[in-house]
């Protein structure tokens, strides 16, 4: 008699009709559907932030009030060749671009230090100057007004003013 082992598990042979049947049964269709995949559970939704346009935010009126406290912090501060351009309804870029000559890097730099607090007082939170470290070319943007200050030597060099064409309102200093 023969010995049982307790691991052995027992096989059950399959006849041979049944081979010969499993082999002429035609093949099961694939599906075409394509397979679903698990979303991590832990990777979170993302959120679209849809910005207002800047003009929303601006109260009216404030475009010209920031004019008239860069052109009052210019002229005491002794900004030379002073020229507006009025780009209101024509340009999404600013409302006023403001160009000045000053003379010497830090005259410039004292001249942004002076608009930050003037455009500080008028409740301007987003005040952004470049250029302020070499001093040619110093660029301020309070949003509404662009000021351009430079060196005169530079100013001339790059002519920023012809770019705006004969129309712009020039308020000049000797």
């Amino acid at each position: 008699m023969p010995v049982k082992s307790k691991t052995a598990k027992p096989t059950t042979a399959k006849p041979a009709a049944a081979k010969q049947s499993a082999a002429k049964k035609p093949a099961a269709k694939k599906s075409t559907a394509k397979p679903v995949k698990a979303k991590a559970a832990a990777a979170p939704a993302k959120k679209t932030v849809r910005r207002k346009p800047a003009t929303a935010k601006t109260p009216a009126g404030m475009p010209e009030k920031l004019r008239d406290a860069a052109l009052k912090v210019l002229d005491e501060r002794q900004a030379k060749d002073i020229l507006t351009v009025d780009l209101h309804g024509k340009s999404a870029l600013a409302d006023y671009i403001i160009i000045a000559s000053g003379g010497s890097s830090r005259q410039l730099a004292a001249i942004a230090d002076y608009l930050r607090e003037a455009f500080g007082k008028l409740g301007v939170k987003k005040f952004h100057a470049e250029g302020l470290t070499q001093g040619d070319w110093v660029l301020i943007d309070a949003g509404d007004v662009l000021i351009h200050l430079f060196r005169p030597e530079v100013r001339q060099y790059y002519q920023i003013e012809d770019i705006w064409g004969p129309t712009p309102t020039t308020k000049s200093r000797a």
